[in-house]
């Protein structure tokens, strides 16, 4: 018998982001075989138990795996749809891609630029965006002002948001019109660079992000995509195991 947790089936048939699918499952939204199921770990047969969402049936069994990198435009929405009709990452790509359900890894606020992943594998989405594991992503910044040398320590050695204390930051100075510097951190708070600036009492003119692990941006123009290479895809793989590990 195939069997595997409820939640874990759902976020691999990739139909959406595991937060919003163990969402419905707690609001009992979900039924397995016409019963309403509310415990994530409900052991469900994936072969024979037929699943719904809201009285949609769901397909269990997804098609082939799609890892996309995009490089986000300004005034783009890192979501797969918006109730004020804002246009989204999905509205960008080509036709071929909108039907597979993909959704974006982690976000960019809208007026942020650069690297995006784009996926249809919910497990692998729900391990790089966790907070238990510490991805590497990397940023360049525009600001208003250098920074002098005892603020950029503050960054590098954390800053009191109000959310909590900031892990330890690296920051490089940069020449690479119009960006001034470079940042890396660990963390996926909500624009949590701009406001570590804001902290400081600088101005973030332009953001853009250029890694994410060993996912680099690269050379791709604003708006356009690539699939991710099988090379590129094990490394993510690999990563997200190794920290399983050691977590």
């Amino acid at each position: 018998m195939s069997s595997m947790p409820l939640l874990k089936a759902l976020a691999k048939a990739g139909i959406g982001p595991r937060r919003q699918l163990a969402d419905a499952i707690r609001q009992g939204r979900v039924e397995v075989n016409g019963k309403v199921v509310e415990d994530f770990g409900y052991p469900l047969n994936v072969e024979t138990d037929h699943v719904s969402i809201d009285k949609r049936p769901v397909d269990l069994k997804p098609g082939q795996a799609v890892y996309l990198l995009l490089n986000k435009p300004k005034g783009v929405l890192s979501t797969t749809s918006d109730e004020r009709g804002r246009r989204t990452v999905l509205d960008i790509l080509p036709e071929n891609y909108r039907r597979l359900r993909l959704y974006p890894v982690g976000r960019l606020d809208k007026e942020s630029t650069g690297l995006l992943l784009l996926t249809n594998d919910g497990e692998l989405t729900h391990r790089l965006t966790h907070p238990s594991f510490q991805h590497e992503k990397e940023y360049l910044v525009s600001t208003n002002a250098r920074l002098p040398a005892s603020e950029k320590r503050r960054l590098e050695q954390g800053l009191e948001l109000e959310d909590g204390i900031t892990h330890r930051a690296i920051v490089k100075e940069v020449q690479a019109k119009p960006f001034n510097y470079s940042i890396t951190i660990h963390e996926g708070r909500k624009r949590q660079v701009r406001r570590m600036f804001e902290c400081l009492g600088h101005r973030i003119l332009a953001l853009k992000r250029v890694r994410m692990g060993n996912i680099q941006l690269g050379d791709l123009g604003e708006g356009e995509i690539r699939e991710l290479s099988a090379q590129e895809v094990q490394a993510l793989l690999t990563d997200v195991t190794e920290h399983a590990k050691r977590a």
